[in-house]
């Protein structure tokens, strides 16, 4: 019965998605594994109980941690290469927005707070909106910031 029921639980999770399915399965193969080795009925529910428990809550705990890194938005460099790419404005137009071309394609390009709308020169992809580029300028001064 407890290899039953640990089938039952992995094909729920196969049809959820909910990774905790698996865990509870874990907690009754435990308690398969425990009827294999003689112990008593109540031995065995126990082992599975606290195999499932502490499976769950480290899970848990796994993906609360996981949690704290960076999330997978516009702005992460992670999901997104275009994030810290380099781009050459060459104007601003009067709604402070700029056409540029990169990637073979057309763009529009826009700082994130309009504070530096109408300096041209080299600008550097910190988020992707859709087809709006956020950019800030790079101080062409100094090298550029390779992020």
């Amino acid at each position: 019965m407890w290899w039953l029921g640990a089938g039952l639980l992995v094909a729920a999770e196969l049809l959820s998605g909910s990774f905790y399915l698996l865990m509870l399965a874990l907690g009754l193969v435990a308690g398969a594994l425990a009827a294999h080795a003689g112990l008593s009925a109540s031995a065995q529910v126990v082992v599975a109980a606290l195999v499932g428990t502490v499976a769950v809550l480290g899970w848990h705990l796994q993906r609360s941690r996981r949690a704290n890194t960076q999330p997978a938005v516009q702005a992460n460099p992670d999901v997104n290469p275009d994030i810290g790419q380099i781009v050459h404005i060459d104007a601003w137009d009067n709604d402070g927005t700029a056409r540029i071309k990169y990637r073979g394609a057309g763009w529009t390009a826009s700082p994130p707070d309009f504070k530096n709308t109408g300096l041209p020169g080299h600008h550097r992809i910190i988020e992707v909106r859709g087809n709006q580029l956020l950019v800030e300028r790079i101080d062409e001064d100094r090298p550029a910031d390779p992020r």
